[in-house]
């Protein structure tokens, strides 16, 4: 029922008008959004029960989801570029059932292969954790936590690998219900094997790691079971031969993917980077940064959502070789998501302090500085969104071209050379302090979103459709 409600029509038929395109991306976007949020539910869910546990568990979970986190994220990127060989080749051919079983394969072959030396990496947790000069007795238990976590690396990203293949295929709906049914999972998970209720152990921040590593498991044998038994998805018989490998398809693959980890990377390691120039400031400040920071994660769900959507429709419309649906695609796409976040950013400068309230109590006498902060941040973080929204859309439809490389440099130009070059400047040479390195993480997303929308607007002249209709 669930997929049915949000198929998509596959094959090379483009969408008659910008209106029925639009209808064809909120219906493929919806609900890949709705999972990316309830993602993010899940982590929360980790954190919640790991607070109780006391600080040094907390720092220790903190630091080990961080350190897996930014290798996840880049290992889903390197392995979700079969999305838009998938897509080209519906694009090209409605029935291309050969095609789209070899790219499949060969993607859950590569995340397996990518996964093993991170795997090896993080069984050395506690060395690494130290060479950061990290407390001995959190580093200790992060090392601990994530001997157990890095059982779920496998598992995370060949589920990843299934997701953007169903939703590919049409079938973006399961994506929504398989990460609703893993985050019951993990709030069970964690009820259980954290404080040891209904005749658990109590395994603290190991039974927290424990819960991850079901929950993907969990996710992992939901996605087999959809691509194996859904009416749609199942003629083609993804799972046939999977022993064969076909090295040039990764080769294909691996060429797409490593552009996009190395840009998700970068990305990911500006904001870890400006928490880390906070806390050269003050507690209060990380606070607050903290806060403004959450407040805008949440919001870029829906242009993520929509930039793995747009992705999949100019993909297609690649592959049909029909450059009025690419057109048509790509600016429908980066309407929906900057104008999303036009809307969230006027919330924004509108409703502060209610976001802020989520998180602290803004009344409160001792909460007064963090609050003063989290206003000043909010405020940039409102500008912020429109450049976040445009950057994440207008990957996405660069991605549906195969083109990774060049917004792989300019993402590394513009993160780190302007958007950091920036926040230290403005943050520490003109001590504007942390309202200068949030106008630095502003300026580097928006020097990204306009050297990316310039090479979707100069797609014909740099190539990037050649030969095309």
């Amino acid at each position: 029922m669930v997929a049915s409600a949000t198929s998509q029509p596959l094959g090379g038929t483009a969408p008659a008008t910008a209106g029925e395109e639009m209808r064809a991306l909120v219906a493929l976007a919806t609900p890949l959004v709705v999972a990316n949020l309830l993602h993010m539910a899940i982590y929360a869910t980790d954190v919640i029960f790991v607070a109780r546990l006391g600080t040094t568990e907390l720092a220790a979970a903190t630091l080990g989801v961080y350190l897996y986190s930014v290798i996840m994220w880049a290992l889903i990127g390197l392995t979700g570029a079969c999305a838009p060989v998938i897509a080209a080749e519906l694009g090209r051919r409605r029935h291309a059932v050969r095609q789209v079983r070899r790219s499949f394969r060969m993607a859950m072959w590569l995340s397996v292969v990518a996964s093993l030396p991170f795997i090896v990496l993080l069984l050395n947790g506690e060395r690494l954790m130290l060479l950061a000069d990290q407390d001995p007795v959190v580093a200790a238990r992060a090392g601990a936590f994530l001997d157990i976590l890095v059982l779920a690396m496998i598992p995370a990203t060949a589920s990843g690998v299934m997701r953007v293949t169903a939703s590919a295929l049409g079938r973006p709906g399961w994506a929504t219900a398989i990460t609703a049914v893993a985050l019951g999972i993990n709030l069970l998970g964690n009820w259980l094997l954290v404080f040891g209720h209904a005749g658990f152990p109590a395994l603290g921040l190991e039974g927290s790691a424990i819960a991850n590593v079901v929950t993907n498991l969990a996710m992992l044998a939901a996605y087999a079971a959809v691509l194996m038994l859904d009416r749609r998805m199942r003629r083609y018989r993804l799972f046939g031969k999977w022993w064969r490998t076909e090295w040039s398809r990764m080769r294909e693959i691996a060429r797409l993917g490593i552009p996009i980890a190395l840009t998700m990377t970068f990305e990911g390691a500006l904001f870890s980077s400006a928490g880390f120039l906070m806390g050269l400031i003050g507690v209060t400040e990380v606070g607050a940064h903290a806060i403004a920071l959450q407040i805008a994660a949440i919001a870029f769900q829906v242009p993520f959502g929509v930039a793995q959507a747009a992705t999949i429709r100019v993909g297609m419309a690649y592959g049909a070789r029909d450059r009025v649906w690419i057109a048509r695609a790509g600016w429908v796409a980066l309407a929906g998501g900057v104008g999303f976040m036009a809307v969230t950013a006027s919330l924004l400068v509108l409703f502060p302090r209610a976001f802020i309230s989520i998180y602290v109590d803004p009344d409160a006498p001792e909460n007064a500085r963090l609050v003063v902060l989290a206003l000043q941040y909010l405020v940039i973080a409102a500008f912020f969104q429109l450049f976040d929204g445009a950057q994440a859309v207008a990957a996405g439809v660069l991605r549906g071209l195969q083109d990774t490389r060049m917004p792989m440099i300019i993402a590394a130009f513009g993160y780190w050379v302007i958007g950091f070059g920036i926040a230290i400047l403005l943050g520490f040479g003109l001590h504007w302090q942390g309202l200068g390195i949030w106008i630095g993480l502003a300026a580097g997303l928006a020097a990204v979103s306009v050297l990316l929308l310039w090479r979707w607007t100069r797609r014909d002249s740099l190539g990037l459709i050649p030969a095309l209709g």
